[in-house]
């Protein structure tokens, strides 16, 4: 059996489409995540004559759209949104939604001259010689258009220029595929058929494919759900969007979902600003104890696992049961209590935290055991341990949705003190500390997560930078400060060391900038017997420690060898292996100290 046609048609009858809601894009805007260069190129290569790919829609889904009624045997569009609305904002004129949520025009300028498009600017506007927009050419009479240019542009060569306004103002009638998927094809065949389709492109994830579905559905107020989601990660980057939702929405406003969300009005932390496909996971995986996405599509299907057959009341405790895990996800208390329990393992900024996972199942972590009554003590040392264990590990760096799987899976079968402690007899042996990790820390990359992680155990232990006296790493990462080298970059470098091995995450520090500036590129042996020099006499230049006591408290905080006041450039490897090992020891006491 065919799963789906491929077709042509015409751009303007793609358009019309679209306006009349034959193809149904919806119903929450989302945002358009071109910049106007992309538009510019879409609309040349139209131009050109050349391809611009296919776009993807589904027959026959019921799908309410903004006047209420149902699209039944009409098409969704589930990929390709991009396009279409490039298409709508360029040649209809259309606002479109941008990545920061800003209502805004894209204009598209032409120069019949040359036969070039660019994104309008104030330069443009100037120049005769230019269309400032082709919407208003392409949709405006041909015959006026020609006239106004050449009473504009005497001088330029009228049949070159009518050649050039022929093709531009044709542009509708190019030509885009669309493949229209068969009304009766399952969740799973839709989705490898995305899959298969989209291999050498963008490919649509499941969250994608499960945004659309949860959209399309009426019934059950799936297209209320997703407007939550969209809106809410909409309002934890831009706290400003809430007028909009309120001034354009009103309905949606009126909702005991939007009522829930209310409180990012006024909410500026940025340490966990989820996107959609985070939010509906971790609402999905808390509350069906399942972690891979196609599941969710299939459960709001209606998909009995057992009978491999649709019921729409699985359907209906589907969509009931995902907007509990949303109202969850989205609960003031939850998020800041998540938040708060974050930061108390030392994650203070969000540079501190490259995986946007791991945050995702600690949350998810989170949800479980308040779902499972368990005491919030316990709830926040489990939530930091295996916020913690899972950077440690790389635990969802390969295939986060399968691991995401088997460890909801886990928990929800045994205690999770025990599921920890299994893990952490696994992965964190004793030649994990002693072997592994120190090996892992011979990198240069800053954002390596093991040096990330021995910042976050010195936030937690409020240490002080490097040679500070009263400013700590805390300070320095909040108001953001500087890491500079221990064995000075310049230094190094004066004796032949390569940017691999003098950058190495093992001669770094959270350094005050004027500290690092008085010691410039002097050796480790020369600039600590000014610091000792400075101390003898009280005459404080470099840094404000005084006393021997506190310089040495401060070296065992930044974990540098004490022999450091000693060392030249001949002791620099065997200062790097010691310092990695004190900073794995001082990773393996923060880890058992949460």
């Amino acid at each position: 059996m065919q799963k789906y046609s491929v077709n042509q048609y015409l751009i303007e009858t793609v358009l019309a489409w679209v306006k009349s809601g034959e193809i149904a894009i919806p119903e929450i805007q989302r945002p358009f995540v071109w910049d106007g260069s992309k538009v510019r190129d879409l609309m040349d290569s139209l131009y050109q004559g050349y391809p611009v790919g296919y776009v993807i829609a589904w027959k026959n889904p019921n799908v309410k759209l903004k006047d209420g009624t149902l699209s039944e045997g009409k098409k969704i569009l589930i990929d390709g949104q991009q396009r279409i609305t490039a298409l709508t904002a360029a040649i209809l004129g259309q606002y479109v939604v941008n990545k920061n949520y800003k209502r805004v025009k894209i204009k598209i300028a032409f120069n019949p001259l040359d036969e070039r498009f660019e994104v309008q600017n104030p330069a443009i506007l100037k120049d005769k010689t230019w269309l400032p927009d082709i919407a208003d050419a392409i949709n405006g009479d041909l015959f006026d258009l020609a006239i106004k240019y050449f009473e504009l542009n005497p001088e330029v060569d009228k049949k070159q220029a009518q050649n050039a306004f022929t093709k531009l103002v044709n542009i509708p009638k190019k030509q885009i595929g669309l493949i229209e998927l068969a009304p009766d094809l399952d969740i799973e065949t839709v989705t490898e058929i995305f899959i298969r389709i989209n291999s050498k492109g963008v490919v649509l994830s499941q969250a994608d494919f499960a945004m659309s579905k949860i959209a399309s559905n009426a019934e059950y107020n799936g297209n209320e759900l997703r407007k939550a989601i969209d809106y809410f990660c909409h309002l934890a980057i831009a706290p400003d969007y809430y007028r909009h939702i309120v001034d354009n929405d009103p309905a949606f406003a009126s909702t005991e979902l939007f009522q829930k969300m209310q409180w990012l009005k006024s909410e500026t932390e940025d340490l966990y600003d989820p996107e959609y496909t985070d939010l509906i996971r971790v609402a999905f995986t808390s509350k069906f104890n399942r972690g891979k996405l196609s599941d969710l599509v299939s459960l709001l299907s209606g998909r009995n696992f057992e009978t491999r057959t649709y019921e729409a009341a699985i359907a209906e405790s589907s969509f009931a049961l995902l907007r509990e895990g949303v109202l969850n996800f989205i609960n003031e208390t939850n998020y800041k209590r998540f938040i708060m329990i974050v930061k108390s393992a030392g994650f203070i900024s969000p540079k501190l935290i490259r995986s946007q996972n791991v945050l995702n199942f600690a949350y998810i972590v989170y949800l479980k055991l308040k779902d499972l009554g368990v005491n919030s003590v316990a709830i926040e040392s489990h939530v930091r341990r295996w916020l913690v264990f899972s950077i440690l590990t790389g635990r969802y760096s390969g295939s986060p949705e399968s691991t995401f799987d088997y460890d909801i899976k886990q928990i929800s079968k045994m205690p999770f003190a025990e599921y920890l402690q299994e893990n952490e007899a696994g992965g964190l042996s004793e030649a994990f500390w002693d072997f592994s990790l120190p090996k892992s820390m011979d990198t240069s990359v800053t954002s390596s997560p093991y040096f990330l992680l021995f910042l976050a155990a010195q936030v937690k232990a409020n240490d002080k930078g490097f040679l500070s006296k009263d400013i700590s790493v805390c300070d320095l990462i909040t108001h953001k400060g500087d890491i500079h080298h221990l064995f000075p970059k310049e230094y190094l470098k004066k004796n032949g060391l390569e940017r691999g091995k003098y950058n190495q995450i093992a001669n770094y520090a959270f350094m005050q900038s004027e500290i690092n500036i008085k010691v410039g590129s002097k050796s480790p042996k020369e600039y600590f017997e000014l610091i000792n020099s400075q101390m003898q006499d009280q005459n404080l230049k470099i840094s404000g420690i005084s006393t021997q006591e506190d310089l040495l408290q401060n070296l065992e905080m930044n974990c540098v060898p004490l022999s450091i006041d000693n060392m030249s450039i001949q002791h620099y490897d065997y200062f790097l292996n010691a310092r990695r090992k004190m900073m794995a020891n001082k990773i393996r006491e923060y880890y058992f100290s949460l």
